[in-house]
């Protein structure tokens, strides 16, 4: 989860930083200094708090003499495509032959456009650098290849709020209606729009319901810091029960076209 401890591959690589350093006597003010860096930035790399970074690992590995044996932990040290309590859940889904899911806040990961992602890592918090925004969203655009495989179905229920709700500026939220339209025609996937009237099973938050090739079902669910994915007959039974009702009341999938449709053109 995003509050678990930092990677191994981070601490490792900062440990190996602090040792070679004090092997040759050199302090941390020092190091910050010839990095063009705060001593608190040096620190955080070396306890593995904080990714170490490139320049990093090149200004240390010329000043203490290692001989290129710090740098060649950058390549450990690539972020990671997707969050560490997501990382089942991805491989799982990547097998799956049905995928079924609900959203109540956001558009999909698999049917956000390139915009719509970069919006969302850009505002997430604590703030993402640049490499892990841009892994994220090539993790996101890696996953969206499954909507291809036309042997595997997928069903999307989104409520209206998220459909409303710009992230982005008018033009760039139409495209992103636009996709939906497009990605919604495939005869594989079927979109469909939960009107916002009164309450309903969905507003305790997102689900996602996947069928395996042995056609064992699991269900993962996701919150702020956490994600989790679960096979129990019981609980996967409650969920899909709760999921049959969602689909009962959301539009049918020529009518969430058409609904979507005129969400755009009111723009």
């Amino acid at each position: 989860m995003e509050n678990a401890p930092p990677p191994m591959a981070w601490r490792y690589c900062g440990n190996q930083i602090k040792r070679w350093r004090e092997r040759t006597g050199m302090t941390r003010d020092k190091l910050a200094a010839e990095a063009n860096c705060s001593y608190e930035y040096v620190k955080s790399m070396e306890t593995g708090r904080r990714r170490p970074t490139l320049h990093l690992l090149r200004v240390a590995d010329e000043l203490f003499g290692a001989g290129g044996l710090l740098l060649a932990a950058q390549e450990y040290l690539q972020p990671e495509k997707y969050v560490s309590y997501a990382e089942d859940f991805v491989r799982y889904e990547a097998e799956a032959i049905a995928v079924s899911s609900y959203e109540p806040l956001l558009i999909p990961g698999l049917l956000q456009t390139e915009a719509t992602m970069r919006a969302l890592l850009g505002n997430h918090w604590p703030p993402l650098d640049d490499e892990t925004i841009k892994a994220r969203i090539e993790g996101r655009l890696d996953r969206q290849k499954l909507l291809a495989k036309l042997t595997r179905s997928f069903s999307f229920v989104i409520a209206e709020g998220a459909l409303r709700y710009p992230l982005l500026p008018p033009d760039e939220h139409g495209r992103q209606l636009e996709y939906l339209l497009e990605i919604g025609q495939q005869r594989n996937v079927a979109i469909q729009v939960l009107p916002a009237r009164g309450p309903h099973p969905g507003l305790d938050g997102p689900i996602a319901l996947l069928e395996t090739q042995d056609h064992d079902q699991l269900v993962y669910e996701e919150g702020q810091v956490t994600g989790v994915l679960y096979a129990d007959p019981n609980q996967v039974f409650t969920v899909a029960q709760r999921h049959a009702m969602i689909l009962r009341r959301a539009l049918a999938p020529d009518e969430s076209a058409h609904f979507i449709r005129k969400l755009a053109e009111e723009l």
